[in-house]
């Protein structure tokens, strides 16, 4: 009797599993759907509370199409972002760099395409952020329309066009010029990895002459899995907005497999996500710049970046008077935190953990947080 009522115990146990697994599709009864990839187009949320009032948008302002040399199509870019947790996108094609141009069809979804050969290829330079417009709306995304200025790396450099109207009226022989083009229609000018190709991140001469004429406006702290801080240092010396982008050419599954978070964003804080208000809060520098776990900014935005994620709480003293109190991470950021000079100590996400100190006072180094070259924010916790 034992057994039977095992069997039976065991068989409804499997079928109450099986049922939280698969269910039988409504238009064929003879097929079991599964479960897990009814909703395989989720969104993996990224959450930031809001900061001095501001909230917290999930940015990448540098990413690339087949409409320059990205393997993916305009759509596809703006629904990675979406699941990846994003609320804003740019997509940058290359300007002067656009082999894969050769291969799409003469006409792509109504964008006409001419290609003479490998060399000379004319396409219409706002077609990939034309195309991916629908599915931006449809999603609730931000498209920022852009383009990348592509010129040699030891001379010149890549710098993103963002917020152009019009992506045709930006090329030109000088890059000096290519710039003015961009910024005369509004444009903010963002300078690109600026250590690839090089071997310093010391100014050359076309960087001089454009930082002269308030040519640049933003520059990438992280780009892929390149990390510049000395690049922190020149953004506060020049009054630059600081970005954390991909750079993404494949997809992010692939060039982000080891990443805590989907991909390098860069934290834009604004009222609201319109092309208006996101645009302000980079002219006014209201950016962060994140790539695999590590956080850079100002110093004082990054430090109320990390008040608003985390809370100290007073727990008691002890019999050997030592101050007991939990940290609480409420976001989806880490922080390694090293207190009065102790051994760092990671705050996950979304978690709490205990500690014990000696003094009446707390001080937090934020080792994974950069406000400078080697430098980390010191916080003062209040109990």
């Amino acid at each position: 009797m034992k057994k039977i009522l095992f069997t039976i115990v065991a068989l409804l146990s499997s079928w109450i599993a099986d049922a939280q697994y698969t269910f039988q599709d409504s238009n064929n009864q003879d097929v079991l759907r599964i479960t897990r990839r009814a909703n395989n187009d989720s969104r993996s949320e990224i959450v930031i509370p809001q900061v001095n009032g501001y909230n917290v948008y999930k940015a990448d302002l540098h990413s690339h199409t087949i409409f320059s040399d990205g393997k993916v199509t305009p759509e596809w870019r703006v629904e990675e972002a979406w699941q990846d947790g994003l609320d804003i996108v740019a997509i940058t094609d290359h300007i002067e760099n656009r082999p894969y141009v050769t291969r799409l069809p003469k006409y792509l979804n109504g964008v006409e395409v001419q290609v003479q050969n490998e060399k000379e290829i004319s396409v219409d330079l706002n077609a990939s952020v034309r195309l991916a417009q629908d599915q931006a709306r449809k999603l609730n995304m931000l498209l920022i329309p852009g383009a990348e200025i592509s010129r040699p790396y030891k001379t010149v450099g890549h710098l993103n066009a963002l917020f152009t109207t019009d992506n045709n009226a930006i090329p030109a022989e000088d890059p000096l010029q290519a710039l003015r083009n961009a910024k005369a229609q509004g444009a903010l000018v963002q300078f690109n990895h600026p250590g690839t190709g090089r071997t310093s991140l010391d100014l050359t001469e076309f960087e001089i002459n454009a930082y002269k004429e308030g040519l640049i406006d933003g520059i990438e702290i992280f780009n892929n899995n390149g990390f510049y801080p000395k690049a922190i240092d020149r953004a506060l010396e020049k009054g630059l907005y600081m970005s954390g982008n991909s750079d993404v050419h494949t997809t992010t599954d692939i060039a982000y497999s080891d990443a805590t978070l989907s991909r390098n964003i860069t934290l834009i804080l604004a009222k609201e996500k319109t092309m208006e208000a996101v645009k302000d809060a980079l002219v006014n520098r209201r950016t962060i710049a994140y790539g695999f776990d590590q956080i850079a900014g100002e110093e004082s935005l990054i430090k109320d970046l990390f008040n608003a994620c985390v809370t100290a709480e007073f727990v008691r003293v002890d019999s050997k008077g030592n101050t007991i109190f939990n940290l609480t991470n409420m976001s989806s950021l880490v922080f390694a935190a090293s207190i009065n000079g102790s051994n760092p100590h990671w705050i996950a996400p979304f978690s709490t953990i205990p500690m014990k100190i000696k003094s009446d006072v707390i001080e937090l180094k934020i080792l994974n947080m950069w406000c400078g070259e080697g430098k980390h924010p010191v916080i003062e916790v209040k109990l």
